[in-house]
């Protein structure tokens, strides 16, 4: 059984979708998280669901998870591209896209005419050398270059395969533009704070569950939440002697996860 040495109260929590509620590519839930959200949601605590998901829109990401029977809102889901979004509005940019065609649909009246700047999701079979040598060639030509990228996570798994995530690509760009890319989403501290703010609970009062160590677990940590590794996902046991990320605690499943937080909220 999983466990902690934890004195702090939980009173909001952070889950990773996939790697944790299901497997990338797979069509069930993950044994027991259907179960491990409900007992969250019935015991009161408010739940957001952190994901770098950007080959889909929000929209066709919650309808997955109402097919795989779990219960939530539209809005209850963080993934980085509304919070992107928001940043090109904000600051008028207009960016050269190099995301997966779906997900482009969540870009919808975003002016992209005369690029500033780049924006690099997981365009998967569309991370192509022709379309990495475009986005490098848009940086170059700009006075000063600008590069979002909607996480930097390494790798994760699908269909039982560890596949390539943006990270890669991203500080490919970075090196060979001589540019600091500006991360949207996990691990970075402005994504997370945004997701406390909207559950209206402060740092040292949530948890953050994940399959990864670094994005995940990591990234919360840094921003003074706990953080807890599922053994699912992306997991190795490497993970378990990692240098320099130390997760509050482990837990086989999110089910497992779910009991400690239980523990801990009261």
């Amino acid at each position: 059984m999983a466990s902690w040495n934890n004195n702090r109260k939980i009173k909001g929590v952070l889950l990773d979708i996939s790697g944790v509620l299901f497997e990338s590519g797979a069509g069930v839930p993950i044994d027991g998280s259907v179960e491990a959200v409900k007992r969250l949601q019935s015991a009161g605590l408010p739940v957001r669901f952190c994901t770098n998901e950007t080959t889909m829109t929000r929209n066709m990401l919650t309808e997955k998870l109402h097919r795989l029977g779990f219960s939530m809102k539209d809005e209850e889901i963080f993934p980085p591209i509304p919070a992107v979004c928001k940043v090109l509005q904000k600051r008028n940019l207009r960016p050269h896209l190099l995301v997966h065609p779906t997900a482009a649909l969540d870009f919808e009246g975003i002016d992209t005419l005369n690029p500033n700047c780049v924006v690099l999701g997981d365009a998967t079979a569309e991370f192509t050398y022709h379309n990495l040598n475009k986005a490098f060639q848009a940086l170059m030509s700009m006075e000063k270059p600008i590069l979002f990228s909607l996480g930097m996570g390494r790798y994760y798994k699908e269909e039982e395969e560890l596949v390539l995530d943006v990270g890669p690509f991203a500080k490919a760009l970075e090196f060979a533009a001589d540019v600091k890319t500006e991360i949207v989403g996990k691990p970075s501290e402005t994504f997370f704070s945004s997701v406390l703010e909207d559950m209206g609970v402060s740092p040292e009062n949530a948890v953050m569950v994940g399959d990864d160590i670094v994005s995940d677990v990591g990234g919360a940590q840094a921003c003074g939440m706990l953080g807890i590794q599922v053994r699912t996902g992306k997991f190795r046991p490497q993970d378990e002697s990692h240098p320099k990320v130390k997760p509050d605690s482990f837990a086989d499943n999110l089910l497992a996860a779910v009991d400690l937080i239980l523990q801990a909220s009261k």
